[in-house]
């Protein structure tokens, strides 16, 4: 038997088998000398491909704070977790694991990646605390990785919810303030160009084609010590009364500024996981009430602006009750014959529809269109009511006369401490702001001359001190004021026992700076007058409110018994005082 050395043909062979390989090994020489230094422009494009990308570098949003600047809204860096699906279809076995640390299952991870296999990207859990985000990275699971964000949050929690609203979790204003500043506290992301592993971990930074802009900062008029007070007596009310809901706002009639709006029920912007979408309703400027006898002093306003009426004219309300045409307009009690003020005092609703009637229609019209009512304010709120006032050319002789005393119209809240802000402020109105005044206080409208709006402020000081707002006084200062009890109107008409309980007032009354308006919707129990149910909560709130802001008192008792007078103009402004 032959070997294959002695077999003819087996060296040439042999030859061209290694010719063979040795152009092979030639070829793949020159094609990666070709590939690494003289046409490397494809392995490169294909590594970028794979491992260089573009991301985003997150703007900071404007921080939003109070008066004094105290922060109340502030963005804080955050990570979120993030995966590439088609690799992490590939890791299903260590499913259970990621799953359970993100506080789900693997059936939800199935539906998340396998619909978007072909994507690049896919969140799986957004905004998550650094200890987690440190545990799942330690997984060591291919295609999931690390975003970094911004998270808002909100020192004072849900005494300031309903004023400041809240973002989504892009960081997009959604409600109260930071939607109606969305342009003015967002800012516009820039962009970087990075290298990551095979993780998806970022190693490198390559260049930064864009900065990122932020946003600008807001001071609003809010005063946090005294927005903190409000809610603190606000909420004591609604649980001692079992109420159904209630709103308290407080404004500076000079500026305009607010200086204070809560309301109840409220929620935690920090934490919405379980809230209902009607506890973010800030009620004091979306929701309309009838605002009942607290409409009283306007209506008298408009009497004395007209010249119809002095403080001392007499009004007849005898016997308690009054017939106009089909309808009846009652008393609690036959009050007899009464001068102005005592329409106020005695809160007469038979003297405050005859004063009415008195009037023509377009006078009364006029002076509540005047304040505000029937219109949103200068705010800007999202979801703002502008209540409703109908023309006065469509008013029956029945309308006419329930106006006087808050019937056939609607108002909020916000809307009301407005129109108490023109008595207060010699008949001026001066816009609402939520943003802190630097400059001087605005000129405003002049809607009562300053000697009718005197008179009834000088009247509304006995309604406290003699009248239904007696719980409403404050030691050491002159206090003005008006309740109000209005029957809820329901799809049925007026309900028998569903009331509000209003007080809407200032002080000091020598000066006014603080004009607050304190509404309790359906207290329970034998208590729902407003002088018994709101009246309190405004005193708790003044008492401790003129001492934050360094008001000084206009009803100082000498040893003697005698009272130090203090004249207008003596007390500093509620704004100069709250920034010190």
């Amino acid at each position: 038997m032959s070997t294959a050395a002695s077999w003819p043909g087996y060296p040439l062979r042999r030859r061209i088998v290694l010719a063979v390989f040795a152009l092979v090994a030639a070829g793949l020489s020159w094609r990666g000398v070709d590939l690494q230094l003289t046409n490397n422009q494809v392995l490169k494009t294909q590594g970028n491909a794979r491992y260089l990308r573009v991301v985003e570098i997150p703007a900071h949003r404007g921080v939003i704070t109070d008066r004094r600047g105290e922060p109340l809204a502030i963005s804080t860096p955050v990570s979120s977790i993030w995966g590439t699906p088609r690799r992490l279809l590939a890791e299903r076995a260590r499913w259970p694991r990621l799953a359970s640390l993100l506080g789900t299952d693997t059936e939800y991870l199935r539906t998340v990646l396998e619909p978007r296999a072909d994507r690049e990207f896919v969140y799986l859990k957004r905004h998550v605390s650094p200890d987690l985000a440190e545990r799942v990275m330690a997984l060591g699971i291919d295609g999931v990785a690390l975003v970094q964000e911004q998270r808002r949050y909100y020192p004072a929690g849900e005494v300031t919810a309903h004023v400041l609203g809240f973002t989504n979790v892009d960081d997009v204003g959604q409600e109260g303030v930071e939607l109606a500043f969305e342009g003015h506290l967002s800012g516009i992301n820039g962009a970087k160009r990075v290298l990551r592993d095979r993780l998806g971990r970022i190693v490198e930074n390559v260049e930064r084609i864009r900065s990122p802009q932020p946003g600008h900062g807001l001071a609003l008029s809010i005063d946090k010590r005294i927005q903190y007070l409000a809610y603190r007596e606000l909420k004591s009310a609604v649980m001692t009364h079992r109420a159904r809901a209630g709103s308290i706002v407080i404004i500076d009639p000079a500026s305009g500024e607010v200086l204070a709006m809560v309301n109840q029920p409220s929620f935690n912007p920090n934490n919405r996981s379980d809230l209902k979408g009607d506890y973010y309703r800030n009620r004091a400027v979306t929701d309309v009430i009838e605002p009942g006898s607290t409409i009283k002093p306007l209506t008298v306003s408009a009497a004395l602006d007209s010249g119809a009426f002095e403080p001392s004219t007499r009004i007849d309300t005898r016997p308690g009750h009054f017939t106009i045409g089909r309808h009846t307009v009652r008393d609690v009690h036959d009050y007899g014959v009464l001068d102005v003020t005592g329409v106020l005092v005695k809160s007469s609703n038979v003297g405050a529809s005859k004063m009415a009637l008195a009037l023509d229609p377009e006078v009364l019209w006029s002076a509540f269109h005047g304040v505000g009512f029937g219109m949103t304010t200068q705010l800007g709120f999202p979801g703002e009511s502008a209540g409703q006032l109908r023309d006065y050319q469509g008013w029956r002789e029945i309308e006419h006369a329930t106006m006087a005393f808050g019937y056939g119209l609607s108002t909020t809240v916000v809307q009301l401490a407005q129109a108490y802000g023109v008595i207060a402020n010699d008949g001026r109105l001066v816009p609402l702001t939520l943003v802190r005044a630097d400059g001087p206080s605005p000129e405003g409208k002049q809607v009562f001359h300053a000697q009718a709006a005197r008179a009834v402020r000088a009247m509304l000081e006995a309604v406290v001190r003699t009248g239904t707002g007696t719980k409403a006084a404050v030691r050491g200062y002159r206090v003005a004021g008006k309740t109000g009890t209005v029957r809820k109107l329901t799809g049925d008409g007026y309900a028998e026992n569903r009331y509000l309980s209003l007080f809407a007032g200032f002080v000091p009354a020598s000066n006014p700076r603080l004009v607050t308006v304190v509404l309790i919707d359906e207290p329970k129990g034998a208590e729902y007058y407003g002088g018994l149910v709101a009246a309190p909560v405004f005193a708790r709130i003044m008492r401790d409110a003129v001492r934050l802001l360094n008001i000084p008192p206009d009803d100082v008792v000498e040893p003697d018994g005698a009272r130090l007078a203090v004249h207008d103009g003596d007390a500093p402004s509620a704004r100069a005082a709250a920034e010190r």
